[in-house]
């Protein structure tokens, strides 16, 4: 696979086209992005986490896909598909892994959960029941680790948790995320209230845009334009 074929969804991961940010999207589409008018949702929206990530990659792609329609047509890249394949590899071949490694005494896989006090909603590929008593989100990447954790990698765990933190009634500040490129490498990254507070302001801003039909400004980087779907378009 050429340079050029790794499109715009991989480089979203800041990882030179090794990243994988997709595959939770298809299950979290089976439910609608919005709530319908006068629920009980203060917002009268809902997002998925995975347009948080679209959003810290370049804000305009919330605008593109929610203001405009406009979708991106992802489902067909490699790195997609080979993520997906990855997930569900997964679920065969690490139900001990974690217990053994990271003090683990049960997990729940594929959890569908969502948050009306946050608006915002996603798939957690594990979520892992500690033994001190707290929970964890562990995410999966067909990715390699590049010596940290990516700004996007990061803020998808910390909305994990704060759903499980939410919706389990437990105490969630860390997370793990496996990159299966690096030997199925773990890494841990604990979670701050800063952490959250952070989250929680990403996700006002996302409605807003949505709600008022804001046209954000563009990204900094020009480079992660090279690439864009919406590159003929955008102004």
């Amino acid at each position: 696979m050429t340079d050029s074929e790794c499109t715009v969804g991989e480089q979203r991961a800041e990882t030179d086209c090794e990243g994988n940010i997709a595959p939770e999207n298809d299950q979290e589409n089976e439910e609608e992005t919005y709530l319908e008018p006068g629920s009980e949702n203060d917002s009268g929206s809902i997002i998925r986490i995975s347009d948080v990530l679209e959003y810290l990659y370049c804000s305009r792609f919330i605008y593109y896909m929610y203001c405009l329609d406009i979708p991106q047509h992802e489902e067909k890249r490699f790195k997609v598909i080979k993520g997906r394949e990855v997930h569900e590899t997964r679920k065969l071949t690490n139900r001990d892994y974690v217990r053994k490694k990271l003090n683990c005494i049960r997990k729940e896989s594929d959890v569908f959960i969502a948050s009306k006090q946050y608006n915002i909603k996603g798939i957690v590929d594990e979520v892992l029941f500690l033994e001190d008593g707290t929970a964890a989100p562990l995410e999966y990447k067909f990715a390699e680790y590049k010596d940290k954790i990516f700004k996007t990698y990061k803020f998808q765990l910390v909305l994990q948790a704060l759903l499980i933190r939410e919706n389990y009634n437990i105490e969630a500040n860390r997370a793990y995320i496996c990159f299966t490129r690096s030997n199925s490498l773990v890494k841990e990254m604990e979670i701050t209230t800063s952490d959250f507070k952070k989250a929680e302001k990403i996700i006002e801003e996302i409605i807003d845009i949505v709600q008022k039909g804001l046209y954000p400004k563009t990204t900094k980087s020009s480079r992660k334009c090279v690439d864009c779907c919406y590159r003929n378009i955008c102004v």
